[in-house]
């Protein structure tokens, strides 16, 4: 029974009330945006029926997730991160607010979508370095991996919900009532914050956050091949292999489904996220893990490879949903867990080498990586599709992640040969 026990996610870290809130109020808030994640993007389609146009999400939203992304980390290291978390907040209502008026009022403005976007991302991107900053603080180290697995394991749950509720719907309810639900279970998150306990920094006093300690923190990750290199790989991966972009266009060409959404469209948005929860439940076995330099390289090739996969099946579907529509979901069911595991080693790498007062900024820099990589990926498949079509730009990024991840690991070998101590973990 213990050994059957040990394959399930590691529940530990909710024993901890503070946790235990912020990760209860997750479930209510990522559905929520998952809906405006779905939301986004199929508006603008259904707009102008372009998925160039889609592209250009990943252009608005990286700018501001590269400014504020560090910018945001720096004052997470030099004021109390409850407070940062409390205004990012609020920000994050306030704009999904925005995005219900615009709907409710049926502007039909693209550029209107992509300025609101942006300036949510700002808002995103200072609070979610806040947010994984904090972990540290209201846990032990040796839990970590675990807290990182729940975590995933909920948003990922929330990026199911979200695209299945929300793509089905969207033809019926439209798109208004989706991102009223967003502004509305944000104040769940809001409640779990405001039950915080102060969180003061603990670097030296009269830092302040600029330039030059966004260039401190830089210089720290310079010392730290391993921290630095874990950044690399995840940006060959996003960045070369996720294909969201070319959803809404694969679903209406490859697999029949309606311009504005529809069953296919959801299935696609869900199936990543899926297999992410699918890991997260049978994420036991992540802390138990010693060598999470050469894990995170395995698990990078299997996304790889599942894209591969992904691409080959919209490519032999030519209207032909059925069989080639679930081989295709199953190749982003598989690439889901690949990266849910990748996130949780990367996560709990940078999380347990950093020391505390640069916390805040190295998890600056990993929220520009991980969500400015896959902005970075809407621009380069969106761009790619209008070249070469869906599949083959789908198909050739997941070759380019094998081809990437590998070159990167033989260049620096001190990666694949990091180890932590076995976790022991009850």
């Amino acid at each position: 029974m213990s050994r059957l026990r040990s394959l399930f996610a590691d529940t530990a870290p909710l024993q901890t009330p503070a946790f235990r809130r912020l990760w209860s109020a997750n479930i209510i808030t990522v559905i929520g945006a998952q809906l405006t994640v779905v939301a986004v993007p199929a508006q603008i389609y259904a707009i102008t029926g372009s998925s160039a146009y889609v592209g250009l999400t990943g252009l608005f939203g990286l700018v501001p997730l590269v400014i504020f992304g560090l910018y945001g980390g720096a004052l997470a290291d030099v004021m109390d991160r409850r407070k940062l978390l409390l205004v990012s907040t609020i920000g994050l209502i306030a704009t999904s607010a925005v995005f219900f008026v615009q709907a409710l009022l049926d502007l039909r403005n693209v550029w209107l979508i992509l300025v609101v976007f942006a300036i949510q991302q700002a808002f995103f991107a200072i609070n979610q370095p806040t947010r994984s900053a904090v972990l540290p603080r209201l846990l032990p180290a040796h839990q970590l991996p675990a807290a990182n697995a729940l975590n995933m394991t909920v948003m990922q749950f929330g990026a199911i919900a979200g695209p299945l509720v929300g793509g089905a719907l969207i033809p019926v309810l439209g798109y208004s009532l989706l991102y009223l639900i967003d502004t509305v279970s944000l104040f769940a998150t809001l409640w779990a914050v405001v039950t915080l306990p102060p969180l003061p920094p603990t670097g030296a006093p009269g830092q302040r956050a600029g330039v030059r300690s966004v260039l401190e923190g830089l210089a720290y990750l310079r010392g730290h091949p391993v921290l630095l290199m874990s950044f690399l790989v995840d940006i060959i991966a996003m960045v070369c292999g996720m294909p969201r972009a070319l959803f809404p266009q694969i679903a209406h060409e490859s697999f029949g489904g309606p311009v504005d959404g529809g069953l296919a469209f959801a299935l696609l948005f869900a199936a990543i996220p899926a297999g992410a929860v699918l890991g997260g439940i049978f994420s036991g076995w992540v802390s138990r893990v010693e060598r999470q330099g050469l894990a995170v390289i395995v698990v990078i090739v299997g996304w790889g490879a599942s894209i591969v996969l992904f691409g080959l099946a919209v490519g032999a579907a030519r209207g032909a949903a059925d069989v080639w529509l679930w081989l295709a979901l199953l190749g982003l069911v598989l690439a889901g867990a690949a990266d849910m595991a990748s996130a949780a080693f990367r996560s709990t790498m940078l999380q347990d080498a950093a020391d505390d007062d640069v916390r805040g900024r190295l998890q600056g820099v990993f929220i520009v990586v991980v969500a400015g990589g896959p902005r970075i990926a809407d621009v380069v498949h969106g761009a790619g599709a209008a070249m070469v079509g869906t599949a083959a730009a789908a198909a050739g990024g997941g070759v380019l992640v094998i081809v990437g991840v590998v070159a990167a690991a033989l260049a620096v070998p001190v990666f694949v040969r990091y180890r932590v101590p076995r976790r022991n973990v009850t």
